[in-house]
């Protein structure tokens, strides 16, 4: 009973898979290209850098950046004061 239901499942994630290959749309193709094309085209003028993702990252989004780059930051903070060595007077 138990090998049954293990192949059934296996089966289910099977055809869950190759479902959604089947869905996939054509490698490298994006469903919408109108901001691409922006970037591409106004990186270099506006940003004056000759790499769009630079650009992108650093300038287009960067209050996203910052918000990475803080969140980040504090998981850092955070697990060095998990894991920090308490000294003798504070235990």
């Amino acid at each position: 009973m138990r090998k049954a239901l293990l192949f059934v499942a296996f089966l289910f994630v099977c055809a869950f898979l190759l479902l959604g290959a089947a869905e996939m749309r054509p490698f490298g193709e994006p469903v919408v290209a109108m901001m691409d094309e922006y970037y591409i085209q106004n990186a270099q003028p506006e940003v004056a850098v000759n790499n769009a993702v630079t650009a992108v990252v650093f300038d287009y989004r960067g209050f996203d950046t910052l918000g990475e780059a803080t969140v980040l930051f504090a998981a850092v903070v955070g697990i060095l004061a998990l894991f920090r060595k308490l000294r003798e007077d504070e235990r």
